[in-house]
């Protein structure tokens, strides 16, 4: 299997975690080394990365319906390392009612390949995306 599709397989069991609220589904993706870089969170490293990913998965799912949009720039295969890049979408909609809210986030995902040669996460890193902003030069 091409390995640029490989990730993107694994990506979309990312999303699918989120979109039907299965944490197990995510983390099944994600190397036993992961190191979560999320914004506005403490850095999680290791078997702790995984296990604060699944508290703050399991919290979430318990007040909200994700709906995950991953909007993928570009994967660049280094030999048993790769790099993916671009923007997470994520509405989430409260479970006791209300309005629905979004967020859209930048992020880079590091994958490495494992010992049977799956694409697993090793580090994700987001933060806020922020609109452009156009600077005009004064006349």
């Amino acid at each position: 299997m091409d390995d640029a599709y490989a990730i993107n397989l694994a990506k979309t069991e990312i999303r699918e975690g989120y979109n039907t609220a299965d944490p197990d589904r995510l983390l099944a993706v994600a190397d036993e080394g992961l190191i979560d870089f999320s914004d506005h969170r403490q850095t999680s490293y290791s078997q702790c990365g995984k296990a604060a990913l699944r508290t703050r998965l399991e919290a979430l799912f318990s007040k909200y319906h994700a709906r995950l949009v991953p909007i993928i720039i570009e994967i660049k295969i280094m030999g048993e390392t790769a790099v993916e890049y671009g923007w997470h979408e994520l509405t989430l909609t409260p479970k006791a009612g209300g309005e629905p809210f979004y967020l859209r986030t930048r992020y880079l995902d590091l994958w490495k390949k494992d010992k049977t040669g799956q694409w697993k996460l090793a580090i994700f890193m987001d933060n806020a995306d922020v609109p452009d902003i156009l600077i005009t030069a004064a006349a």
